[in-house]
């Protein structure tokens, strides 16, 4: 109650502060300024800042801090968690600062801590170029990016924080620094991985790299019992791509598309999501999948990037109530696959999913200790064990299901560490797990001198010494 009245009072200083808008719960636009993606997070905080320029978001760190508020920050509001609100505190929301400027002859970009993925690959489009990121393009860049940011550029460009030359933040301190291999440079390494401990970024500088337009895209679905024949298959081709060509395996329910039969719409089964970047390799792969394992239902055609990028939105669409668990495996072996065919048969809901990411490539020509990031580089694949339920009732049952699949698929992963964003809940052992000893104890230091405080802790925490 107190943080609450010490908010009330401060609010309209704030207002007198800041360029951008002061949002209170007896305001009109209060439920829309604190909703989140994920449905089943439903908080209320104090007052939200939705800042417009570096400055607000400066005064409102500062603010937050002078008033003892816990702080949250809210750039595309998409984190499973809902790290981006916080009930009784101060929600500084940077959607608003979403400005992009490409550079096509230097191939690089100035992105806004408050643009979504949708609005970077639009802006990089038109030059022919793109910087790696996920595959939903409602996410924000920042949250993304902050903790790795996977999918189909990862093999070819690597992770999207392994394409960040600079960034531009605001410290618990308010000081505005700028990070970068020449400048901050350990803050630099522990903003490529650590996640938004280290203060609030209001911008990123990416590398870009050349992708046409059109890339091909195919879709190639069976049904629920060619599982184990579909994962056997893939753990052979996989590992052999060439970069130009990604698949994204998935344990999905066919989409109500207009190309899937009708007797097939919305039945559970096993999905490759093929993207290539080269159409003649492209149709090799899939002709390759085509002659070893007909699928029940095909749909291959070119398609903008950035319409690939879109494909997924629709099933994961804000106002789904939502939870997920991620590891990483090094390989489907036969006893993992036992274990992900029978988990897989026990879902309810036809939104929620389980998806493999390859890592290899690109991704692994990084050092395990350039970046901060919490993943091995090793080639492995990153798995996604996803809950979606349309409605509040659903969702305890998917959440069990998520819960039992990733515990009996422990014994056959890469320890107890995973993709810290695909962490529902901030377990402290799982995040330590995930960094591993010697690379947590630096981050560790590096929040220490930027944020003894732990003022930025509403993340996958990295607690000062």
């Amino acid at each position: 109650m107190r943080m609450t009245q010490t908010a009330d009072s401060g609010i309209d200083e704030l207002r007198t502060t800041i360029e951008g808008v002061v949002v209170g719960p007896q305001d009109a636009a209060y439920d829309d300024a604190r909703r989140v993606w994920n449905a089943a997070i439903d908080r209320r905080p104090a007052l939200v800042a939705q800042c417009v320029n570096v400055a607000d978001v400066q005064a409102a760190v500062l603010f937050g801090v002078r008033n003892g508020l816990e702080i949250s920050i809210r750039g595309g509001a998409h984190s499973m968690s809902g790290a981006a609100v916080v009930d009784d505190g101060l929600m500084i929301d940077v959607r608003a600062m979403n400005q992009i400027t490409v550079d096509p002859e230097a191939k690089r970009a100035l992105v806004g801590g408050g643009a979504l993925l949708s609005e970077l690959d639009a802006a990089t489009a038109e030059y022919g170029l793109a910087a790696p990121a996920g595959m939903i393009s409602h996410t924000g860049v920042a949250g993304l990016t902050l903790g790795g940011g996977m999918g189909y550029l990862t093999r070819k460009f690597g992770l999207s924080l392994d394409n960040v030359l600079s960034v531009q933040i605001v410290t618990a301190d308010g000081r505005v620094l700028r990070a970068a291999a020449d400048e901050n440079p350990e803050l630099y390494w522990a903003v490529r991985g650590g996640g938004g401990n280290f203060g609030v970024v209001t911008e990123f500088e990416f590398q870009l790299h050349e992708v046409a337009p059109i890339v091909q895209y195919g879709l190639l679905w069976w049904d629920l019992d060619q599982g184990a024949d579909v994962l056997r298959f893939a753990r052979d081709l996989v590992p052999t791509l060439p970069r130009d060509v990604t698949i994204i395996i998935g344990a999905l329910n066919a989409p109500p598309a207009p190309f899937v039969p009708a007797e097939h719409h919305l039945k559970p089964g096993y999905a490759l999501v093929v993207v290539g970047f080269d159409a003649e390799k492209f149709e090799q792969i899939v002709g390759q999948v085509r002659t070893a394992l007909p699928p029940t239902v095909e749909f291959t055609t070119p398609m903008p990037f950035t319409e690939v990028q879109k494909s997924i939105d629709e099933p994961n669409a804000w106002g789904h109530f939502c939870y997920d668990k991620g590891t990483y495996i090094e390989d489907l072996t036969d006893e993992a696959i036992e274990v992900i065919t029978d988990h897989v048969a026990r879902k309810v809901s036809p939104l929620s999913n389980t998806l493999f990411y390859r890592l290899d490539g690109a991704y692994s020509e990084i050092g395990d200790d350039d970046t901060a990031f919490g993943g091995g580089r090793s080639p492995r694949y990153a798995v996604f064990v996803v809950a979606i339920s349309p409605d509040a009732e659903g969702l305890p049952t998917e959440r069990d299901w998520v819960r039992a699949f990733w515990d009996e698929l422990q014994p056959h992963t890469l320890g107890n560490g995973s993709y810290i964003n695909a962490m529902a809940e901030f377990d402290a052992d799982r995040v330590k797990a995930s960094y591993g000893v010697q690379k947590y104890a630096r981050l560790q230091e590096i929040k220490t001198a930027y944020d003894p405080d732990n003022v930025f802790h509403r993340n996958m925490n990295i607690k000062p010494l």
